[in-house]
């Protein structure tokens, strides 16, 4: 342990030096401790300049995105002002505003597009558009200029690629296309109607169509209309699971039934 003079020299020692650092002005204190502090350079022109540039370039940026937002995102009353260049004063788009509908989105008027557009539109008469149609089935499809809609076009034909949206289109297009004061589908306007839906994706239906154009039938009713569908769908084409004796079809069937055995004998003869 060592001796108490000693203990005393310490702490007079200690308060010594607690002394000097009290002694110390806190100004002295940061000086020490703190790099000086360098006086900023005011800015040159150039400098503000290229600030300015800056800031300008962002403003430009954001307000060119705030705009792009705004003609994406869809307007009723753009999609009105649209409605109005083919309508005429009865709010109707009538044959000559669609024919310029037409030739604007780049698809002619038999195209099958256009009665996929017009099931959208859930339209009930072929060949016109009006204001309630039009307003209802363009909001579902979020357009409201041509440029979006020709856009859309490709996905409207997809639609034709689902069986059941197939299936709704179809039954859709025999009410659409018949006249209101009619039951039944008049058989000139029920082939062209056949033709657009069937014609490229049932490889029976030349035979078919042959077999109308040959027959003495002068309408076709809805029954029927659903019908054919069905055979296209489920009867092989050499027809030989078709049962005669089936309540599934129509009359019409039958008939077709045997006139295509027939017509592919004639044909098979022809190429022996």
């Amino acid at each position: 342990m060592p001796p108490l003079s000693n203990l005393t020299e310490d702490v007079g020692q200690d308060d010594h030096q607690t002394g000097s650092l009290r002694s110390c002005s806190s100004s002295d204190c940061f000086s020490k401790v703190m790099p000086p502090r360098k006086k900023r350079r005011p800015a040159s022109g150039d400098d503000l300049s290229a600030k300015k540039s800056r800031h300008d370039s962002m403003y430009r940026k954001y307000d060119s995105t705030r705009i792009k937002t705004e003609e994406e995102a869809f307007s009723s009353k753009r999609c009105l002002e649209w409605f109005y260049e083919y309508a005429g004063t009865d709010d109707v788009v009538g044959p000559e505003g669609m024919e310029k509908f037409c030739e604007d989105i780049g698809v002619e008027p038999e195209n099958v597009v256009m009665l996929v557009l017009a099931w959208k539109l859930d339209a009930q008469n072929m060949g016109y558009f009006t204001l309630q149609e039009w307003l209802k089935g363009m909001t579902s499809l979020q357009c409201d200029t041509t440029e979006k809609l020709r856009n859309t076009l490709d996905y409207l034909r997809s639609l034709l690629n689902d069986s059941t949206n197939f299936k709704l289109i179809y039954r859709y297009a025999f009410d659409f296309a018949r006249e209101k004061d009619q039951r039944s589908l008049d058989i000139n306007t029920a082939k062209c109607m056949l033709g657009l839906l069937l014609g490229k994706i049932w490889p029976l239906f030349p035979v078919f169509h042959q077999f109308l154009e040959q027959s003495k039938y002068k309408v076709i009713n809805k029954d029927q209309w659903c019908n054919v569908l069905e055979f296209s769908r489920t009867i092989n084409l050499d027809l030989s699971n078709y049962d005669e004796d089936g309540a599934c079809f129509s009359w019409q069937h039958v008939h077709c039934r045997q006139w295509t055995r027939n017509h592919q004998q004639r044909a098979n003869s022809v190429t022996c």
